[in-house]
This record gives structure tokens, C-alpha cells and sequence, in this order.
């Protein structure tokens, strides 16, 4: 993985960059499941929501790393 990027002389960890789109997917996501009912099935939707950030933590991760 890329260790950090540049914005603009600023170096900033890659994960962070990473955790600030999984977090924003993770919302999108929650918005979108919690419209169409699917937390009615869902025990603990904190939990849920929790559990699904760092799926999509996970998987960015693994798609920049495993790019070339």
C-alpha cells in the first residue's frame, strides 16, 4: 500500500483517506438499506453499520494494493 500522499505539501496517510470514503459509503449505504426496510432484518444496526465500514475499509485497501 501506498504510505502517504501529497495534497498539496501536506502528506497524509493513505488510510485515512481510505477510512474518510468507507465512511461515506458506509452512510450512503445505511441511507439507501434503511429506506428499502433491510434494518427490520438486522439485530443491531449500529453493529451492522460498524461491521460494514470496515468491510469497505478492507476491500479499498485491498483494491489499491492488489491495482498493479
Amino acid at each position: 500500500m501506498i504510505a502517504e500522499l501529497s495534497l498539496y505539501g501536506l502528506y497524509v496517510p493513505t488510510l485515512l483517506l481510505l477510512s474518510i470514503l468507507a465512511f461515506i459509503c458506509t452512510r450512503v449505504l445505511g441511507k439507501l438499506l434503511m429506506r428499502v426496510g433491510f434494518y427490520r432484518l438486522v439485530w443491531h444496526p449500529a453493529l451492522f453499520e460498524f461491521a460494514l465500514f470496515f468491510i469497505l475499509l478492507g476491500s479499498f485497501s485491498t483494491l489499491l494494493t492488489n491495482r498493479g
